[in-house]
Formats: C-alpha cells, structure tokens, sequence
C-alpha cells in the first residue's frame, strides 16, 4: 500500500481518537486500533514511513502509536 494513503488512514484514526481529553489514552486507542485492525504489512510500511520521513506528514498520535507498537514486545508486526 502506498505510504500516502497509510498516512491519510493512520490520521483519520488519530483525529478520531483526539477527541480524548487524555493523550496518553488516545495514543494507546491509536496503537490498539493498528494492532487489531491494520494487516501487519500496513503496520510495517507506516513504521518504514516514519523512520524514512520521521513521520512530519503524520499527526502526533499517530508517530506515538508507532512507537509504542515499535516498544512492544511483539514489535510492529
């Protein structure tokens, strides 16, 4: 999948999640929804964007899901 289109999709979910008043809450919403619903190749290639770009396109929820997946024990995939 093309790295512009992961970026829009990771975004509409960080807007959704933005809405909570607690960042720490909405950041974990972000991770949670890549790990249940994002096929792993989608997860890797958005963590690929962001380790190429460091992520400016993306909003902040979404650079801090990544690195929570990426510090998880079963990593981004």
């Amino acid at each position: 999948m093309k790295a512009e289109r992961l970026s829009e999709m990771a975004n509409d979910i960080a807007a959704f999640f933005a809405a909570d008043p607690d960042q720490e809450m909405a950041e974990e919403g972000v991770a949670e929804h890549l790990r249940r619903f994002w096929d792993p190749r989608m997860r890797q290639g958005l963590a690929e964007l962001v380790r190429k770009t460091g992520g400016a396109d993306l909003h902040p929820l979404v650079r801090g899901a990544v690195q929570r997946l990426a510090d998880s024990p079963a990593r981004v995939s």
